[in-house]
């Protein structure tokens, strides 16, 4: 006797799957958009100018490579790259140990006089940098930082640092504060406490802040035109600049020199992005 019970295939109803295909949709539509740039900046770096003109959203017929060595000829590509890559790490690792102390210092002292440069962080977030132009440049002038790489990491750190202020002290006061005073009465100091004890629990914002922080320094464009104006100095943005004069402009050769800096900072955010939403989120978690 058989007694297997039939299975029932139920079928979606038709008012049920009209809005997850209208989802389906509106998600490649999306997709499409954010990834037309993208298209864009690769069509214009391999096509001719005349091509460019006749056709400029088509695919070319024939591929210019001559365009990326143009670029790299043209823009001396490879000092900007390591003039890029000093720059970043070098703000990356001041950002990380100023703001980290900082905060560390704000989030333990609940007084007045700390709780000052915290609103202070806070509000030079709200800061827009054209205020801080004039009174950058005068300043950098007459400590003689300017078309210099220090010069530049400075000042990138400067403008980094309320925002990632802000995010180390919300994460610090989720560390216990017991941490510490078992390290006290053993007679560590208050710099040994922080580096051995406290440093090491910051891992996952110090990720974030990293990935951030390399982020910002590696595309900065305005705060790096204040500073630097000679080419020993000058980073990937600001010798794409170049290629725009005030009649004429080598579109190509720019879009070109965009891709080459493009591929080192997406390499690294590729592989550094699951860092970003789980630091802010733990930094988050108390104000």
């Amino acid at each position: 006797m058989n007694t297997s019970v039939p299975i029932v295939q139920v079928k979606e109803a038709p008012n049920r799957r009209f809005p997850k295909l209208l989802r389906i949709i509106m998600l490649y539509i999306i997709a499409i958009l954010f990834l037309f740039p993208f298209y864009i900046a690769i069509v214009y770096s391999i096509k001719t100018p005349v091509e460019t003109a006749q056709s400029p959203l088509a695919f070319p017929t024939h591929i210019a490579w001559s365009n990326y060595s143009d670029a790299i000829a043209a823009s001396n590509f490879f000092l900007a790259l390591r003039n890029s890559v000093l720059t970043t790490i070098g703000t990356v690792l001041l950002t990380i140990t100023v703001c980290s102390m900082a905060a560390y210092m704000i989030a333990r002292n609940n007084n007045r006089f700390y709780n000052f440069f915290y609103y202070l962080f806070m509000s030079s977030i709200m800061l827009p940098f054209q205020v801080l132009m004039f009174p950058l440049y005068k300043t950098w002038t007459e400590l003689h930082l300017l078309n210099t790489i220090p010069g530049l990491i400075i000042a990138l750190t400067g403008v980094q640092i309320g925002y990632f202020a802000f995010l180390y002290v919300g994460f610090i006061k989720t560390v216990p504060r017991e941490l510490e005073e078992s390290a006290t009465l053993d007679g560590a100091s208050r710099y040994r406490t922080f580096f051995s004890i406290i440093f090491p629990l910051l891992k996952p914002i110090n990720s974030t802040i990293l990935v951030l922080s390399a982020l910002g320094a590696w595309n900065d464009f305005v705060v790096s035109m204040i500073i630097v104006q000679k080419k020993e100095a000058s980073t990937l943005p600001l010798v794409q600049f170049q290629f725009f004069g005030e009649y004429t402009s080598e579109i190509n050769m720019a879009f070109a020199a965009i891709i080459l800096s493009m591929i080192p900072i997406m390499v690294f955010y590729l592989f550094a992005q699951k860092y970003i939403i789980g630091g802010v989120t733990a930094g988050a978690v108390k104000g």
